[in-house]
């Protein structure tokens, strides 16, 4: 990647939360490690178990971390949009809170938006270097399956398009607005940045997939709305 100095407290980062008791605190701990994250704002989306208290308990060790939370579940995307709203920084990063994807990576991410090149960047586990713990084949081809389906309505050529690590330049978020609650979120986004005609780059990330039995949410049924989703959104 580019060698650049990485400016500090230059990111803000928005983590949607549900039911991440387990991991939220170790999360928090190595986004916060990051010397490039100026704000962290966390949105717990009704959890049921002890995540809401972990959050408060986090907020107050860090002023950097402001945390909000949803009366009803809503849904990732639901989450995100309230994330999106209270987000300061000027460049944006969505990190999810469990410990699929590494913080570490936040620089090579960053590298293609503060040299110019890039207003939004995808994170995509499948261009080759990094780390991947090795899980679901029918999840791999349902993710390339999406991607492509996705393609073939935006006309970009991504690889990943259901990356959870998405970057933008916080003037290009707020030039959308995000009507999926649930994981629709990824190929809504997509279509949305696309119709914008903003230059998109994508970095080649490592993955530490989790199984259902650790906690992973999604299921077919967010596969079929997504199919959904890539249709309606390249005409909405």
């Amino acid at each position: 990647m580019h060698p650049i100095e990485i400016p500090n407290a230059c990111l803000g980062v928005v983590m949607p939360v549900y039911n991440e008791e387990k991991t939220i605190h170790l999360i928090v701990r190595r986004v916060l490690a990051r010397p490039e994250v100026g704000e962290l704002v966390m949105v717990n989306d009704c959890s049921q178990d002890g995540t809401w208290q972990c959050m408060q308990e986090l907020a107050k060790s860090d002023p950097r971390v402001r945390i909000f939370s949803h009366e009803v579940n809503q849904g990732k995307g639901a989450a995100l949009r309230t994330g999106f709203e209270k987000v300061n920084a000027a460049i944006v990063i969505i990190q999810d809170a469990d410990l699929e994807y590494d913080p570490d990576e936040y620089p090579n991410l960053l590298v293609p938006i503060l040299i110019g090149r890039a207003d939004v960047v995808f994170g995509s586990r499948f261009l080759g270097s990094g780390m991947h713990r090795v899980l679901y084949f029918w999840h791999y081809l349902g993710n390339k399956f999406l991607t492509l389906l996705s393609n073939m309505f935006t006309n970009l050529n991504l690889t990943d398009m259901e990356t959870c690590y998405k970057v933008f330049r916080r003037d290009i978020l707020r030039q959308i607005t995000i009507q999926e609650n649930r994981f629709g979120f990824e190929p809504e986004i997509t279509a949305k940045v696309a119709k914008l005609r903003v230059p998109i780059y994508e970095v080649s990330i490592s993955y530490y997939g989790r199984t259902y039995e650790d906690g992973k949410k999604i299921g077919w049924r967010d596969g079929v709305r997504a199919i959904w989703c890539i249709v309606k959104y390249r005409f909405h």
